[in-house]
């Protein structure tokens, strides 16, 4: 999910959590969960400072070590810890409780997107990515300021979010119904699909598709209920190249591969260079695709610039790469 609705989560949990004796017991220890619940609701998207660095670096580890088992054992006791040392009144097991229990769903939510973690490391570094909630949904997050807004109107905040929670889940199973109602609906227009990547939008009943048969790439999109092809590709295997060969030991290459599982390649010889380029196909936006990889590199297999990441004009990719002729 997106900053912001982690945010109001970390405050909801924090509402929830005075369900909780202990807590409702205790000014320290309430105001202590609440701080371990808004930090708890944020620390595993500390790794979001690594595109400061660069793309590569960000798309390789982004939701990855962060959002792993031992991460999630470890941001609990760390931030336990520190909040005791300024609130030793606090009870640190409830600490510990409410602050693990607001990591845990940070990277359970984020399960459910198309981008999904690797929350399974280190027993895999499979990604796990559900592809039923946007990013950004806006009814999670209006639900949680609604439900902000109620406990300012001292309304008791632990049956508040109890109930805004139930209603979540019950969001979260009509969304997986949409999802299957969509990918039943692929079928039906392309039968022999082997793969089938669906990507939720902002609006509850619009998909963004991406589809592998055995020859061909079919992008679509799908809204109520109607699935619209939008474009179709060959899929061509990659060839026994020399340049893709060595634009694959690019780092920035390397790290849109490992992380877009439907995409198609393109290479091009120019006056000046090769160009190697692989485009994802799960994000087709106004005509475009977005989300690629592009390696130049000369005639002796060197590798001149590259790029990896959104871009939404040939003019600005460009740019991107410095381009000296």
């Amino acid at each position: 999910m997106d900053t912001g609705t982690h945010f109001v989560m970390g405050i909801a949990l924090g509402g929830l959590a005075t369900l909780d004796p202990v807590v409702i017991d205790g000014s320290s220890t309430a105001q202590a969960v609440l701080i371990g619940t808004i930090l708890g609701s944020q620390a595993p998207d500390i790794d979001t400072i690594l595109k400061l660095r660069n793309n590569a670096i960000y798309i390789r580890n982004h939701r990855g070590i962060t959002h792993s088992i031992p991460a999630v054992l470890l941001w609990p006791i760390a931030i336990s810890t520190v909040i005791f040392a300024f609130l030793p009144q606090a009870d640190f097991l409830h600490l510990w409780l409410w602050t693990f229990l607001a990591v845990f769903l940070h990277v359970f939510v984020d399960i459910f997107n198309a981008y999904g973690t690797q929350a399974l490391r280190p027993i895999s570094k499979r990604w796990v990515a559900l592809g039923v909630i946007n990013t950004f949904d806006p009814f999670i997050f209006g639900i949680h300021v609604v439900g902000l807004i109620l406990w300012g109107f001292h309304l008791p905040p632990g049956s508040l979010f109890l109930t805004m929670y139930g209603i979540i889940i019950l969001y979260y199973i009509t969304r997986f119904r949409e999802q299957a109602l969509v990918k039943r609906a692929v079928r039906q227009q392309i039968p022999n699909c082997h793969k089938i990547v669906l990507s939720p939008t902002m609006r509850f009943r619009r998909w963004k598709i991406a589809v592998m048969t055995d020859k061909k790439f079919h992008v679509a999109r799908a809204e109520n209920g109607q699935v619209i092809i939008l474009d179709t590709f060959d899929r061509i295997p990659l060839p026994n190249s020399e340049v893709l060969e060595a634009a694959k030991h690019d780092v920035n290459l390397a790290a849109f591969l490992s992380f877009s599982p439907i995409y198609r390649w393109e290479i091009e010889k120019t006056e000046h260079y090769y160009a190697v380029r692989f485009i994802d196909l799960r994000y087709r936006s106004n005509g475009y695709y977005p989300f690629v990889a592009v390696v130049h590199l000369d005639y002796n297999l060197n590798i001149l610039n590259s790029y990896t990441g959104w871009i939404f004009s040939e003019a600005k990719l460009q740019k991107k790469l410095n381009i000296i002729l």
